[in-house]
């Protein structure tokens, strides 16, 4: 045999040595379980599963689907949706042992949703506004409610308030409507000037009336009729009749 065709043999069993290597430590990878105990084939990094149970700190007990095994995961903080029992959930993570639940796939109960964060929650809109829309029926619940803007519009057909307690506190105050009823107990209002106008009939029925002026009381109408069943008193340093 030529010294070339010496070397040429060589050669060729060189390259195929690193290629059987390099084939079999592929196999012994494909082969080796990932941490948590679960194979390449059962777990992908991501899974759909079932709300089974809520648990303290937002952690929740999940049935994988389709083999129905029942993990733990926490929810995450971009999951800002409250899972549901029953719920359908997006759960992933590095490990199988280590999964976190990311979103809410499909309700149990469409009817009823609820925002949740661990802390203060601040909408912030750099452009534009944020807009509040509810079909049916918009609930605020807060044990303090701050509201602050330069300028508000409110437009409400119908509304009723209950509370213990109204401060009100502005330099300018305008009520235009058609009837203004008001059902109190007392009354106190102090003015430092105070008008009035009635274009038609004003009445009042009290069980005293005690008016008080410090200078002058003028009562000038048309016709003025003063009467009672007993007693009319006038009392004065100086009467002028006429």
């Amino acid at each position: 045999m030529s010294h070339n065709a010496i070397r040429e043999s060589a050669e060729s069993k060189a390259e195929a040595a690193p290629a059987a290597t390099g084939a079999h430590d592929m196999r012994a990878l494909l082969h080796k379980p990932l941490p948590g105990g679960t194979t390449a084939a059962g777990w992908t990094g991501s899974a759909l599963a079932v709300v089974g149970e809520a648990m303290p700190d937002d952690g929740y007990l999940v049935e994988v689907q389709p083999d129905g095994e029942r993990w733990h995961c926490t929810r995450a903080a971009s999951c800002l949706l409250q899972p549901g029992i029953g719920d359908t959930v997006l759960v992933a993570g590095p490990r199988r042992d280590q999964v976190y639940l990311l979103a809410v796939i499909t309700q149990a109960d469409p009817g009823r949703s609820q925002l949740v964060v661990n802390g203060n929650l601040t909408l912030h809109a750099r452009q534009g506004g944020i807009a509040l829309h509810a079909d049916t029926q918009l609930d605020l619940r807060s044990s303090e409610l701050s509201l602050e803007a330069r300028k508000a519009q409110v437009e409400v057909n119908e509304m009723e308030y209950r509370g213990a307690e109204v401060r009100m506190t502005t330099l300018v105050a305008r009520f235009v409507g058609r009837t203004c009823e008001a059902v109190l107990d007392r009354l106190s209002v102090l003015t430092r000037s105070s008008f009035r106008l009635t274009e038609e009939v004003e009445q009042v029925r009290a069980g005293h009336i005690d008016y008080e002026a410090r200078s002058t009381l003028r009562l000038h109408s048309k016709n003025t009729l003063v009467s009672s069943k007993e007693l009319v008193k006038v009392d004065a340093e100086q009467i002028h009749m006429g």
